[in-house]
């Protein structure tokens, strides 16, 4: 799970609960303390709680039995393992500490796949925020920001300066609006010729194309994240429990 530089109060407890459960605090097979006995402890609200005690029990850290309660599992044997997913790395993270440059920050056509996944109108508009980064000083992945023509004014997205705090932050701050979650889509293609030339790769070699589209908790669509990675320099891994 990806937090940022001030989490959330309900990532805040999420931590805090891991911790514990870690420590040895909330033992294997232990009841959890009831969402009332959590609000009156760290002060938070009960949407804090029932967030946080959602995100223990989605990652396999404790189980929830009908009419008994929430029970502790502990440390799920893949939580060394789990990582951020690409989508998330790139709405959270600061654009100032990713090595790149701006190609373009502007007004213009959004691509089919786009405007499907934004649910533009008719017009087919879209506001697109385009970095190339580097790794090790050369060419690495080409990363799109893709918003409503709504999202953009009022908002630094326009400027040819990275951004010093993630553009999750950003907006929210900024737009007052609030991301819920993402769904991902990853698809392999070969490179345009001006994908091509600003990645430094030969046309023949494949891309790997991800993307990752940020929705508010009612699934309105807010920005869709389209990272383009040349497939000879990058893999993907997951990792997941089974059921």
């Amino acid at each position: 799970m990806s937090l940022e530089s001030v989490p959330p109060k309900y990532a805040q407890l999420v931590t805090e609960l891991q911790r514990r459960i870690e420590s040895g605090q909330y033992a294997p097979g232990s009841a959890m303390p009831s969402e009332h006995q959590l609000i009156e402890e760290f002060g938070v609200s009960r949407p804090t709680v029932v967030a946080a005690l959602r995100v223990l029990r989605d990652q396999g850290w404790i189980d929830s039995q009908q009419g008994k309660g929430r029970f502790v599992r502990g440390r799920p044997a893949l939580a060394s393992l789990e990582s951020a997913r690409a989508g998330q790395l790139r709405l959270a993270g600061s654009e100032a500490a990713l090595p790149g440059e701006v190609l373009a920050a502007g007004v213009v056509d959004a691509p089919n796949r786009v405007c499907s996944l934004l649910d533009l109108d008719s017009s087919g508009k879209a506001f697109l925020r385009r970095r190339l980064l580097t790794a090790n000083g050369a060419p690495s992945e080409l990363l799109s920001l893709w918003l409503p023509l709504s999202l953009v004014e009022g908002t630094d997205l326009t400027s040819a300066e990275p951004l010093p705090q993630g553009v999750r932050q950003h907006l929210e701050s900024r737009k007052g609006v609030t991301f819920d979650h993402m769904i991902e889509h990853i698809v392999a293609r070969m490179p345009t010729g001006e994908e091509a030339a600003a990645l430094s790769m030969g046309e023949a070699t494949p891309l790997l194309v991800v993307y990752a589209t940020a929705r508010d908790a009612a699934g309105r669509p807010l920005m869709v994240i389209d990272t383009v990675l040349p497939a000879d320099l990058h893999e993907l891994e997951d990792a997941y429990p089974l059921a």
